[in-house]
């Protein structure tokens, strides 16, 4: 059925379009945030000059992802994200292990900003003359994602829209001072050249390249929410991919040629985070340079309310299929938002970031590194099983042309599982930090998706009934045609 065949029911007014979802996920990507944050990282360890080439490369593969993924969300009705995905492409157990995975790996994203959110926040009034500490930063911030989460999402979604308006722009300026000041000088093609796109630390720019697009994959959580569902996820999210690889390419191309292609790796590892800054402050003066401050933290708060509202989703899926509580499932008769999920995911933010701040830890250097870096590797992996999942739809015989089924997430595939391995083999460089503890996050994954498999045999054993209905919400027209003796173990 097509997203607007004549039997999709008209969706209530207020709910959200392809540009809502487009935002949402944007925004998720923080693309403020993540140029200030990994670039100048991908620039320093990594291949140098070449990194615009490993960001397009990044891109080229998850537009490749995002060609299979719309397989999958037009099928799952465009609504229950990793978990609907993997349940429709490799049945219910791998599917409970991903939404557990999922509910992980997005929690643990959104503490993660906000403990960088309150530190930065801390940094920009501190440089103004106002002292406030990270940890009243941090509490503003939740209070507000709170507030927002709550109530309709098309309301975030409008908030967002503007906040997203403000670090993109800021960003455009300095590239368009960048071409004024350079000219031709400032796109070198040698930046694409293959000895130094593949050369020295290719491994260490591709890892930042693929964790820098983190969350444009959400829009299939909004399913529930949308006018046109099978239409407008797919979209948003191929739409999502084009502006952020570009934009991401084009940016670390003119930063380069800013720099020169020679100096940007040493340049780029005597600033560290404050490249973007100085730059800022030299290309478009001290007034765009507090701009790019004030704008960064804007960027933080944006993605805690983005990944917020994907986490709140997820809680949503799990609790109406009996995998979390029944109260976490419950929508708001007003605002139908998931309102108790969005409460219970502040309310565990706020205790993280509480217990981190008493026991005297670094909102950044422990908080932010640590539970950024387990949520990007969790969600990277989820996005490789997703790709795996629309192959087994087709290995099992599944229809449709050969690209979007077979060939588009096999290579999509290749490009994230390379970049699983890549982050796990460089965790202490996302993360920051040599600690043997934080080493060793990332066995939480298969711990979590084991005990997703566990959960999955136990229900399927006590209670068979509730166990075939597993992700079938979201399966859409196709499963109304399909009884549980059909779905075996394969899925609904």
């Amino acid at each position: 059925m097509s997203a607007s065949g004549p039997h999709e029911p008209p969706a209530p007014p207020g709910r959200l379009g392809t540009g809502h979802i487009l935002v949402l996920i944007v925004a998720a990507a923080a693309p403020l945030s993540a140029m200030v944050g990994t670039v100048p990282l991908a620039f320093a360890f990594g291949a140098g000059a070449g990194v615009p080439a490993a960001f397009l490369f990044a891109g080229v593969t998850l537009l490749c992802f995002s060609v299979g993924y719309a397989v999958s969300t037009r099928r799952t009705g465009g609504s229950g994200g990793f978990y609907a995905s993997v349940a429709d492409g490799m049945g219910r157990p791998p599917a409970v292990a991903a939404g557990y995975v999922a509910l992980l790996s997005y929690n643990c994203a959104t503490i993660g900003l906000a403990g960088a959110l309150g530190y930065f926040t801390q940094l920009v009034l501190a440089a103004h003359g106002v002292a406030v500490s990270w940890e009243w930063c941090a509490a503003a911030g939740l209070v507000l994602t709170a507030a927002l989460g709550y109530r309709e999402i098309t309301l975030s979604a409008r908030v967002l829209g503007l906040l997203l308006l403000g670090e993109v722009g800021v960003l455009a300026a300095l590239d368009v001072a960048i071409l004024f000041r350079h000219g031709a000088h400032a796109l070198p093609i040698a930046s694409f050249s293959p000895h130094v796109a593949v050369g020295q630390g290719i491994g260490v720019s591709l890892m930042f390249a693929f964790v820098s697009f983190i969350g444009f994959e959400s829009a299939a959580l909004y399913g529930k929410e949308a006018k046109r569902a099978r239409r407008s996820v797919p979209r948003a999210t191929y739409a999502a991919v084009v502006l952020i690889a570009v934009f991401y390419t084009l940016t670390c191309w003119l930063t380069v040629g800013a720099v020169g292609t020679e100096g940007v790796r040493k340049v780029a590892g005597k600033e560290l985070g404050d490249l973007f800054f100085v730059l800022a402050d030299d290309l478009i003066g001290k007034v765009g340079g507090s701009a790019l401050q004030v704008l960064l933290c804007t960027s933080l708060f944006a993605a805690t309310l983005a990944l917020h509202s994907a986490a709140g989703r997820y809680a949503r899926v799990l609790a109406e299929d009996g995998l979390l509580p029944a109260v976490l499932a419950a929508e708001h008769p007003r605002h139908r938002s998931p309102h108790r999920a969005s409460l219970a995911q502040s309310a565990l933010t706020a205790v993280v970031v509480a217990v981190f701040a008493a026991a005297g830890l670094s909102p950044y250097a422990d908080l932010t590194t640590s539970m950024l870096g387990l949520g990007t590797l969790g969600i990277v992996a989820l996005q490789a099983l997703a790709a795996l999942s629309v192959l087994g739809l087709r290995l099992r015989g599944s229809s449709g042309h050969w690209w979007p089924t077979l060939v588009a997430p096999f290579l999509a595939f290749l490009g994230l599982s390379a970049s699983v391995w890549l982050a796990v083999d460089n965790f202490d460089m996302l993360t920051g930090t040599p600690s043997r503890v934080i080493a060793a996050l990332p066995w939480l994954l298969p711990l979590v998706a084991l005990g997703g498999l566990v959960r999955a045999a136990r229900m399927r054993k006590a209670q068979p009934p509730r166990y075939h209905r597993l992700a079938t919400r979201h399966l859409a027209a196709l499963t109304r045609a399909s009884a549980p003796a059909q779905a075996g173990d394969g899925h609904a």
